[in-house]
């Protein structure tokens, strides 16, 4: 299989990631060029002890590293700027490549590691470091939708411990509208079945009905949303859930979720 068949499928995410790297599409297109013209011409090659894509990215870093290249975005006062770009370039830079490689590009840490030229436990620490700087700064009021009181209290400790507030707990799809009435979340943490029987899913679909917000389902019934039908669960935990994987998924919703105008009913 010739070299460009091989890289061909991985190749828009690895320009999706230069993009998110460096905050513009141009330049991150540019090292994505740099790293294929390189691999082309035998300067760089694929290590055989890594999967394609993980070869892939290994080669754009070592492009990236010995270019002497800056991993500063453009100003805050350029208006073209979208604010998760804005956000990514205040990370730290190396917390921020562990991140993305993880969060947006879904590599393992140990993959992310390999393609960082770092160890298991440094790629574990950048990623926690950037998750630090994320929740300090996308603190916001949180709607917990979810009718067992001890799963509630337990994701509650989770998201307060996370510096969020928050401002409601609702067990049934009742409560929940109700409680978005009176105070508009940035952030939904929904159960799918409710204590009078019904759904979390339903209650959601209220919600974004009218306003705009991240969401992430937290059930022990996952396939119930792997129905093709709206809203997909762009953030799906399954039950008995890590707190780990509840902080990640909570700082990746609110980082990755774009900011605009609520909603309003008809």
């Amino acid at each position: 299989m010739s070299l460009l068949a091989r890289l061909a499928p991985h190749l828009p995410y690895v320009r999706r990631y230069a993009r998110a790297l460096t905050g513009d599409q141009t330049t991150g297109d540019h090292y994505v060029r740099v790293a294929l013209e390189a691999l082309a011409a035998g300067e760089r090659t694929l290590q055989d002890t890594m999967t394609p894509r993980v070869a892939l990215y290994h080669v754009f870093h070592a492009i990236w590293c010995t270019s002497g290249a800056q991993l500063e975005g453009p100003a805050d006062d350029d208006s073209y700027v979208d604010d998760t770009t804005r956000r990514l370039m205040r990370i730290a830079p190396r917390s921020r490549q562990a991140f993305l490689l993880t969060a947006l590009e879904g590599f393992t840490p140990s993959e992310a590691a390999q393609i960082l030229d770092a160890d298991f436990g440094e790629v574990e620490q950048l990623i926690s470091e950037a998750q630090a700087e994320i929740d300090a700064e996308l603190a916001t009021d949180v709607l917990i939708i979810e009718d067992e009181p001890v799963i509630a209290a337990d994701i509650e400790a989770l998201v307060t411990e996370l510096g969020h507030t928050v401002v409601d707990i609702a067990a049934t799809r009742t409560e929940a509208v109700d409680a978005v009435n009176r105070k508009t979340p940035g952030l939904v943490l929904a159960d799918i079945q409710l204590a009078d029987g019904s759904s979390g899913i339903d209650a959601v679909k209220d919600i974004l009905a009218r306003y705009d917000v991240p969401v992430i389902f937290i059930t022990a019934f996952p396939e119930r949303l792997l129905t093709g039908e709206r809203p997909e669960p762009t953030f799906l935990i399954t039950k008995p859930f890590q707190p780990e994987t509840v902080k990640a998924a909570i700082g990746q919703a609110l980082f990755f979720h774009p900011r605009k105008a609520k909603k309003q009913a008809a």
